[in-house]
């Protein structure tokens, strides 16, 4: 018996995803450009789970400049995949700590003693040093 195979509107009711990216995903090679009949696309029911592997890693933050990269290589014994996950877990590291960083300095700004922040010997200096080229963790530590 021949396997099932899913419109473009059947894989974007089962995954959630909008039919305009479903064919855009396409055009950017995510997806293996389905068989057509009659004009219209069908898709394997694998599609379903490649489609769940995108969101996922699109989730977490990959370009699709990226997702081409890590799809193409298919597994994630290979060298390639594994140091384009390191890239992607320093980049995620280093947002972290800059949004840590700013959560720290609204946070100390909400605790301020002054009514107003331009008062505060405190904000000032961080202004300073922060015109004098630190980062936002490095001004605050001022």
């Amino acid at each position: 018996m021949p396997e099932e195979q899913l419109t473009i509107g059947e894989l974007a009711r089962r995954t959630g995803v909008a039919t305009s990216a479903l064919r855009y995903w396409e055009d950017q090679g995510l997806l293996t450009a389905p068989e057509r009949v009659a004009g219209q696309r069908r898709y394997p029911p694998s599609a379903v789970m490649r489609v769940g592997e995108i969101l996922i890693l699109r989730d977490v933050g990959f370009t699709v400049r990226e997702l081409k990269t890590l799809i193409a290589l298919r597994t994630s014994a290979a060298p390639a995949w594994r140091e384009l996950q390191q890239r992607k877990l320093a980049e995620l590291d280093a947002r972290i700590a800059r949004a840590q960083a700013a959560r720290t300095a609204i946070a100390h700004g909400l605790d301020c003693p002054h009514e107003d922040v331009h008062d505060c010997p405190n904000f000032r200096r961080g202004v300073a040093a922060r015109l004098a080229g630190a980062t936002l963790e490095e001004a605050h530590s001022h």
